[in-house]
């Protein structure tokens, strides 16, 4: 595990709601060295604090271990439902038509 680039993450999206060190760490709960330690890495942080972070950022667990989290597939579902939701009666055969044609491409990719 990658503590250097975790905590570089958690700094990213401290600075992007606008959060001091200081600010981040009594949250959380623990020293401002402590904080300091975890965003360059040179410290291992426990489960507990990594979720305490991740609630206080607003952000999964996930997106602070890995620039690229899994996408949750029931989260991604109610997106493309939502998407289909707004097209009008007429407008969903073609959707669909759509979708699945990119359904067969992925899949001819996939082989």
């Amino acid at each position: 595990m990658k503590y250097f680039e975790i905590g570089q993450r958690i700094r990213r999206y401290r600075k992007a709601c606008g959060l001091s060190q200081e600010a981040l760490a009594g949250r959380v709960g623990i020293s401002v060295t402590h904080m300091s330690h975890i965003e360059t890495g040179n410290t291992k942080l426990s489960l507990p604090v990594l979720a305490k972070i991740a609630d206080e950022l607003s952000v999964g667990v996930d997106a602070l271990l890995s620039d690229a989290p899994k996408p949750d597939k029931a989260v991604l579902s109610a997106e493309v439902q939502e998407i289909l939701d707004s097209f009008e009666a007429n407008e969903l055969p073609v959707a669909i038509e759509v979708l699945r044609a990119l359904r067969n491409a992925l899949a001819k990719q996939r082989d």
